[in-house]
């Protein structure tokens, strides 16, 4: 497994995101013996970096990972979140980015992951009521007292990340960027390679669309958050069935699988950035894991490149990104 950086971490070019393991997609929490299987499995893979957060679940899947990682902790660079919960108000769903609601979620990450530090804690989503050099200011005294080693924002806007920067540095920032996401390359690459922050794409198989797996939302449990995100309803899916097979037609030229093209792409955007695609499989994993070694040629990159942006919004309400 190649490695990267993050600003000053190290990590294996290809993470593993572990949300749908305990939240949000098809099967979650129905098998943790295999989820933690799929973790040591990528433990023995070379992979260094691993991505969750407190609202997964809520609070489930940072306790999976950190049984899964065990006496293995100090190998990894785990990253997770905080937010999209208010502790003031019995846990709710709500995003909070205030310092008290940062240092109550922190203590309670650190308790469930079962370790004495996180190498990237990120504000989840941004809190407009909370000015972001207050949420940074608690970031900065959270460095310093050793609980986080650097932290990130998560959907964040240009003019946030440049003022949080200007506080402390930003070690990371998280934003959807996959074939089917290429919002970030207008602004957002751009400014993180000037100011030498790490980028953590998210999503990059498109929710498990750019694997070619997903031609109908039929075969989805009725709570999985794909049945009523945009991009899979009706007329959008249809037509965002073009970037599959386009995905699926490089595939074929590579002798290789879509997902392995799909990562192979974002791999292939520049340095300093480390995709996180989660699966709960060890199947998955292991096919996600070999797009690390698949070198696509100069016409397959260029083919990719020009697919055309997927019909419909990331989210259902986008109110919360870009702030």
């Amino acid at each position: 497994m190649k490695h990267t950086t993050l600003a000053d971490l190290d990590v294996s070019r290809i993470g593993l995101g572990t949300m749908g393991m305990s939240a949000y997609y098809t099967g979650a929490q129905a098998d943790d013996a295999e989820s933690i299987r799929t973790i040591h499995r990528a433990l023995d893979l070379g992979v260094t970096f691993f991505d969750t957060a407190e609202t997964y679940g809520p609070y489930v899947n940072e306790e999976l990972l950190g049984k899964a990682l065990g006496n293995r902790r100090d190998q990894v660079v785990v990253a997770s979140k905080f937010g999209n919960i208010k502790h003031s108000e019995g846990d709710a769903r709500k995003i909070d980015g205030s310092p008290e609601n940062l240092r109550v979620a922190i203590d309670g990450s650190l308790r469930r992951l079962g370790t004495d530090r996180i190498d990237i804690y990120y504000q989840h989503r941004m809190d407009p009521s909370v000015p972001i050099e207050d949420t940074v200011g608690t970031f900065k005294e959270l460095v310093e007292a050793g609980k986080i080693r650097g932290y990130g924002l998560s959907e964040a806007a240009v003019s946030t990340i440049r003022r949080a920067h200007a506080v402390h540095p930003v070690t990371a920032v998280q934003t959807e960027y996959s074939l089917w996401t290429r919002d970030p390359e207008a602004e957002l690459l751009p400014l993180l390679r000037e100011l030498g922050i790490g980028f953590v794409p998210y999503s990059p198989l498109g929710r498990g669309f750019l694997t070619g797996a997903i031609r109908s939302t039929d075969s989805l449990d009725a709570s999985d958050f794909r049945r009523t995100n945009p991009r899979f309803e009706g007329e959008n899916l249809q037509a965002n069935l073009r970037i599959v097979d386009e995905v699926e037609a490089v595939a074929a030229d590579a002798g290789v699988t879509a997902a392995q093209v799909a990562l192979a792409w974002v791999l292939a955007q520049g340095e300093h950035l480390a995709p996180i695609p989660g699966t709960k499989r060890v199947q998955r994993l292991e096919e996600n894991v070999a797009a690390d070694g698949i070198t696509l040629t100069p016409a397959q990159l260029e083919r990719l490149s020009a697919i055309e942006p997927a019909a419909g919004d990331r989210y259902a309400d986008m109110s919360s990104i870009d702030r």
